[in-house]
């Protein structure tokens, strides 16, 4: 009685278009997500007189950034690589196996699902250090942002807020990702003839 609407066309050259145009998409906005705090963390610590007063020692924080921002690396390499994938698939004589095609794209989706976790993690020690520091300063109102002057692990300076601006940053590129993977992802489950070599 109802006839049954595709939500989309299935074929390959259509597909390629989806995955050039999120892949391109993807990868220029992650680039400018992982910029952002690069640049500020430039500004910061060369340009401002509040970062001579810097914690010493990597904690598990920094580690977990670096890990997250590698992974952010990987994503935009990635999203590259689907543009790479939109011209092969567009091509009859190269198109790849379906099969293969939709492990490329698992493989973003655990690595933006990696980034993600990384990120959140991140987000979650780095401000609980922040409110630790801040519940052991007098809590008068006094704008004091050194809370200890033998520690420098005990201050806060503008350097944690270019932290947690990153781990932000990397979370939102890292969704954008997940969100256009899963999209691709759907689209190739449900692409009828994809495997035909003629449209």
């Amino acid at each position: 009685m109802f006839k049954k609407i595709a939500l989309f066309s299935s074929k390959p050259q259509k597909i390629a278009k989806v995955f050039s145009r999120l892949g391109w998409i993807g990868f220029w906005l992650q680039l400018v997500l992982a910029a952002l705090p690069i640049l500020l963390m430039i500004y910061v610590l060369f340009f401002c007189e509040s970062a001579a007063y810097q914690r010493g020692t990597m904690g598990i924080s920094e580690y977990l950034g670096l890990v997250g921002l590698a992974i952010l690396f990987f994503t935009i390499f990635w999203s590259y690589r689907y543009t790479r994938l939109a011209k092969r698939i567009a091509d009859p004589d190269r198109r790849p196996p379906k099969s293969s095609v939709e492990g490329t794209l698992w493989i973003g989706l655990w690595a933006s699902c990696l980034g993600i976790l990384f990120s959140m993690l991140l987000m979650v020690f780095e401000t609980g250090r922040l409110l630790f520091i801040f519940l052991r300063a007098p809590q008068g109102g006094v704008p004091v942002m050194r809370t200890e002057t033998t520690n420098p692990s005990n201050w806060v300076s503008a350097i944690d807020m270019v932290g947690l601006l990153a781990d932000l940053s990397v979370l939102a590129a890292e969704l954008v990702v997940l969100a256009f993977t899963l999209w691709l992802l759907f689209r190739m489950t449900q692409a009828t003839e994809y495997d035909q070599s003629v449209d």
